[in-house]
């Protein structure tokens, strides 16, 4: 291999040649090969070690390389060398944001604030700063300080717009990108961030327009074409989503989510054995996916395979798999083939803090009840009711497990709550007339046995006579 040191002139002054090399790194760096930009810059930093606009651009292609963390090194280092800049706070601002440290960026956005109050960058990074906190008011104070100086600023619209997205305002989502898309044209994913916000709206036309965009600029982008066919999938255009699974299956044939996807399709076709070996080949390109092995647990015992389905539920389970809506119907499943444990497992990690599945309660409250475990039982059916008060299966079932208490006046309470809520349903008004006979019986029972029969009471008596003659 060639030393670029070979053709140095040895009178050459090493600052003289870091600053050539610098020069090489930007033009590395405008070319995209970021790569061979980091070397040329780590050389010149090496040989002239106190220029601070070299740590900077080293940042800035750290960045590019998504080393947010190793960037955040080289941008405090150019802030010492270089003073406070605002262009250089700015940057490193945003890398605590992308990093999560955002006590760290929001100091340093104020900082610029105090230096430069003119600074647009500062107020539009500030939006995504707030909307990773989940604080949208502020977010939108920052879109209009930022408007002010900027009121044309792609950026601004784009980032406005992932504070819209994430509060479920995808119509305001899609009109805040519409305009970055009209003041930028060629702003980053911004058709597939469009098409997203209008599928969430339920505009599957405008949507799939937006894909198609999205798709015709950048034909290769794996994820891009993943998110499409699960839309056309979810549309019900099913040849079209398998060719867009086959299609990234060409790019990279070890893509395990096409696999899974390419099961999903045939599913839905009722080809169950050919999902079956797509569900089986996604496993094998990817040991730690989620979804298949409950996929293959389902056609399992549709098929009568119980062993077989709980063995693949459990390989499931065993998994870390974070979808509320999955972990339920994992734990129903569980539950109708028996396992209360792992039933329960899933219902509690189906209970997110930032969703409160009232269907999870519920599901957790009749394993506990087949365990014997009433009162625990008891304090789910509550929880599901405080947040689904309209639901007459909860009463219903709160009122089952006060029987099992021994509690027949609250389970008569309970049960006609569920009778208000619905008084012309038939299961309805068939559980409730139940529970009042099996009350009826339970505390005519208890009756006999503190006040037995006269007939009884005398026999007693004899017995008592006898005994003390």
């Amino acid at each position: 291999m060639i030393n670029e040191d070979d053709f140095l002139d040895p009178d050459d002054h090493p600052w003289d040649l870091a600053d050539q090399i610098a020069c090489e790194a930007f033009e590395l760096y405008e070319k995209g090969q970021m790569q061979q930009a980091l070397e040329k810059l780590t050389r010149a930093i090496d040989l002239n070690p106190e220029h601070g606009s070299w740590y900077f651009n080293k940042g800035l292609t750290l960045d590019a390389l998504e080393r947010y963390e190793e960037a955040i090194e080289y941008y405090t280092r150019a802030m010492e060398l270089s003073g406070e800049d605002v262009e250089i706070l700015n940057s490193l601002a945003v890398d605590y944001t992308r990093t999560c440290q955002y006590d760290l960026a929001l100091e340093l956005f104020e900082k610029i604030e105090s230096l430069d109050p003119t600074y647009e960058p500062c107020y539009c990074n500030r939006i995504i700063t707030y909307t990773e906190l989940e604080q949208h008011d502020k977010a939108e104070q920052m879109f209009y300080l930022a408007q002010q100086i900027h009121p044309n600023c792609p950026i601004c619209f784009y980032n406005i717009g992932n504070s819209m997205f994430t509060q479920g305002k995808y119509e305001r989502a899609v009109w805040c990108w519409e305009k970055t898309a009209q003041l930028d044209p060629n702003h980053p994913q911004i058709h597939y961030r469009i098409a997203q916000a209008c599928w969430a709206a339920g505009k599957m036309e405008a949507a799939k327009e937006h894909f198609l965009k999205e798709l015709r600029n950048d034909p290769g982008h794996i994820e891009r074409i993943l998110d499409f066919g699960i839309f056309l999938l979810q549309c019900g255009d099913l040849e079209s989503a398998k060719e867009k699974f086959n299609r990234i299956l060409e790019l990279e044939p070890d893509f395990a989510p096409a696999w899974f996807y390419k099961g999903e399709v045939a599913l839905n076709m009722e080809r169950v054995e050919e999902a079956a070996e797509w569900y089986e080949r996604a496993i094998e390109a990817d040991r730690k996916i989620k979804g298949p092995r409950f996929r293959l647990a389902q056609i399992c015992l549709q098929s009568g395979q119980k062993e077989k389905a709980i063995r693949y539920l459990n390989l499931e389970i065993a998994t870390d798999l974070d979808d509320p809506d999955v972990l339920l119907s994992m734990a129903w499943m569980s539950a109708q083939l028996g396992q209360l444990d792992s039933a329960c497992r899933c219902f509690l990690r189906a209970l997110d803090e930032d969703r409160l599945e009232p269907a999870a309660f519920y599901g957790l409250a009749l394993c506990l009840a087949l365990r014997g475990e009433y009162e625990s039982a008891d304090q789910c059916v509550k929880q599901a009711i405080s947040l689904m008060p309209e639901n007459p299966d909860f009463h219903i079932a709160g009122a089952w497990l006060s029987m099992r208490q021994r509690k027949w006046d609250l389970a008569v309470q309970r049960s006609d709550l569920a009778l208000e809520i619905c008084p012309n349903s038939p299961p309805v008004k068939k559980a409730c007339r139940q529970i009042r006979q099996i009350v009826w019986i339970e505390k005519a029972i208890e009756k006999a046995v503190r006040f037995p029969p006269l007939a009884t009471i005398l026999k007693i008596r004899s017995s008592l006579k006898a005994l003390f003659r």
